[in-house]
């Protein structure tokens, strides 16, 4: 590919040290260790079903909350997605998946339109998988929004069993982003916006 998209990132508060590297035109493979299971599991089926190639080190106060290390992840993976892009020449700018995983049913649409706004609805009736709190995953995705600058709606049609209504949000959000991200050939390089930019 004449223009790599690739980035990498690394982000060291008093709370979490994160580093990131992240090709959007990978095939899927990683290396994750957050220091918190469950999310590591998540970060490796995101990278594998969205095709992106991604490296994630993060080490955090979990001895306190995995708070501060996931929402971290996600301001520093949307950052990278960001740094990746670049001017978003060419790109469809739009996704959208509808995942099932068992009796999970999960929506995710994704608008790259440089504007951070998130829409979550996806309340299952059991909010833990062990010690990992799916409150958790709407602070990810309201991080990632926020530092890659999208629209990011996410709604569970239905779903009962935690780990499989996280793991339905992850895959669909990985499959929606490997659409949106994709290069058109027909633009010739062209923003996907009347105002030429975004």
């Amino acid at each position: 590919m004449a223009n790599a998209r690739i980035a990498t990132l690394s982000r060291k508060t008093a709370e979490t040290d994160i580093s990131l590297k992240l090709a959007v035109d990978g095939t899927g493979v990683s290396q994750v260790d957050t220091g918190v299971p469950f999310f590591d599991h998540m970060l490796t089926l995101f990278a594998k079903h969205g095709l992106f190639d991604l490296e994630v080190k993060a080490k955090g106060d979990v001895d306190v909350d995995y708070h501060h290390t996931v929402e971290d992840v996600g301001l520093v993976l949307g950052g990278a997605f960001k740094e990746a892009l670049g001017d978003k020449g060419g790109i469809r700018r739009y996704g959208f998946f509808l995942l099932p995983m068992d009796e999970a049913l999960a929506r995710v649409v994704v608008d790259l339109s440089g504007r951070a706004c998130l829409v979550y609805d996806a309340v299952p009736p059991t909010m833990f998988v062990r010690d990992f709190n799916l409150v958790l995953v709407k602070e990810f995705c309201r991080a990632f929004s926020n530092a890659l600058g999208c629209n990011l709606h996410v709604k569970l049609e239905y779903g009962e069993e935690p780990h499989h209504v996280a793991e339905a949000i992850f895959k669909a959000l990985a499959r929606a982003l490997d659409e949106a991200t994709r290069i058109d050939a027909r633009t010739g390089g062209a923003l996907p916006s009347t105002k030429g930019s975004l």
